[in-house]
């Protein structure tokens, strides 16, 4: 059994940010909280419909977790 149409790289990366987006919209419009990590300050924070910003956490580790794991060895 052969599959031959198969869609880029590129199309799933597109179909994949337009789900996040309207997810994110049907959740503004519901008046549930949105999670969103800022990378620059590395927080993570909860934001809700009205614009309003509650820090939940911050990042708790440096680096990736194969180089972490590799180190503890």
């Amino acid at each position: 059994m052969e599959r031959n149409e198969y869609i880029t790289d590129s199309q799933v990366v597109k179909r994949a940010n337009a789900a996040v987006k309207i997810e994110i919209e049907k959740q503004k419009a519901m008046d549930n909280p949105i999670v969103i990590y800022d990378g620059e300050t590395q927080t993570i924070y909860q934001e809700y419909s009205d614009g309003s910003r509650v820090v939940v956490g911050k990042k708790m580790r440096e680096g990736r977790y194969s180089e972490r794991v590799t180190e503890e060895a």
